[in-house]
């Protein structure tokens, strides 16, 4: 265990070093500047995915594992009030709204193949997913009405305003049970888990909505629908950019978000694969717990990630600031951080090599819960 003068001295240290965040979006500019000063804008155009699910996974090895937990009665209050950490994401969403803008424009005056454009949209996409996504998420997660509507801004400025209103009261209400369409089971490949993921992820969320309003007295097709005015905002946007580059801006918009929710629900395939909460004597599912998700205390990840990885105790305390998250060993552990993660899920032969056996391992001894999983 670290002594109390190395924990305090790697909170620290973590504290600024969340801001890594800015790197993503830098590297889209760094990516013009390079194919403005050497050409190849079809080369540089994948910059940032080389930069995210290439050297990232390899880092992630080398620096290794977060050591620190921060202690539950003393730093944990502390951290929480501090403001520096509710400042950094709700800065998130002027960064990702400029990101959008300036990446629209250099999409449409650099001269590119289909090939860098399709790696440009798909490096502003996956910005999206580090930026608007996981940031949104934690963000929805808050209770102060400033950040859940930046949550919900930078959900919109990827076109899946439904995850604010799903996720919260379905996923994390129904995680690791055959309810939850966003849990993959075991056996289940990528691509055989995601269009149920999209679909689920839109119609449930009218669904709690309208159940919601109708709790209320009120009827789902009303101006206190909230979903019709996050969705309103992403064709707002939408619209803004039809009206700066045409038709070509809407594709840019809807390409981006389409790239940026895909890699969101890519990593829900990761988070949850194969586990399940046991159904009790009553009929309900147990309580969610740690060992419902899938845990990665590798620290260079969670920092890019805002601690997303220590999922675990994310779903344990879903309130929690990203800053006090914890890690436990007796969750079921990744081999690597997200960004390799991700990577093998789009190799199902891959992925079911590296993860059933996984799975399997931690219903030893009572191998009957995989035909629950």
């Amino acid at each position: 265990m670290p002594s109390a003068g190395h924990s305090h001295w790697m909170i620290t240290v973590k504290k600024y070093a969340y801001l890594l965040v800015v790197i993503p979006p830098a590297l889209l500019l760094l990516s013009q500047w390079l194919w403005q000063h050497f050409g190849y804008p079809d080369l540089f155009a994948f910059l940032v995915l080389g930069f995210v699910f290439g050297l990232i996974p390899l880092l992630d090895h080398l620096v290794g594992q977060d050591p620190v937990n921060p202690d539950e009665q003393q730093e944990v209050p502390r951290l929480s009030e501090e403001k520096f950490y509710r400042v950094l994401t709700l800065l998130c969403l002027p960064m990702q709204l400029a990101t959008i803008v300036w990446a629209g424009h250099v999409f449409m005056t650099t001269e590119m193949s289909w090939v860098g454009q399709l790696g440009w949209l798909l490096s502003v996409g996956t910005v999206g997913g580090i930026v608007a996504i996981n940031v949104g998420h934690e963000l929805i997660h808050k209770d102060p009405r400033l950040e859940q509507w930046a949550g919900g801004a930078l959900l919109a400025s990827v076109c899946y305003a439904g995850f604010k209103v799903e996720h919260v009261r379905g996923h994390h209400v129904h995680v690791s049970t055959p309810e939850d369409a966003s849990s993959s089971r075991y056996g289940q490949s990528l691509y055989a888990f995601l269009p149920q993921a999209y679909l689920h992820n839109f119609l449930n969320a009218w669904k709690l909505e309208a159940k919601r309003l109708q709790h209320k007295g009120f009827s789902a097709v009303s101006w206190r629908n909230e979903l019709l005015w996050w969705y309103g905002l992403s064709l707002l946007m939408t619209a803004g950019c039809g009206l700066l580059w045409g038709w070509m801006g809407v594709l840019y918009f809807v390409a981006q978000s389409f790239f940026a929710f895909s890699l969101l629900e890519v990593i829900n395939y990761v988070e949850h694969y194969g586990l399940h909460r046991r159904k009790l004597e009553s009929g309900r599912y147990e309580r969610p717990d740690i060992q419902h998700s899938w845990n990665s205390n590798f620290l260079l990840t969670n920092l890019f990630l805002f601690q997303l990885q220590r999922h675990s105790d994310h779903h344990a305390y879903p309130k929690r600031r990203y800053q006090v998250l914890r890690h436990h060993d007796e969750s079921p552990q990744l081999p690597s951080g997200y960004a390799a993660m991700v990577v093998l899920a789009l190799i199902p032969p891959l992925w079911f090599k590296v993860m059933n056996p996984r799975v399997e391992g931690y219903y030893q001894g009572e191998e009957h819960q995989l035909a629950s999983a």
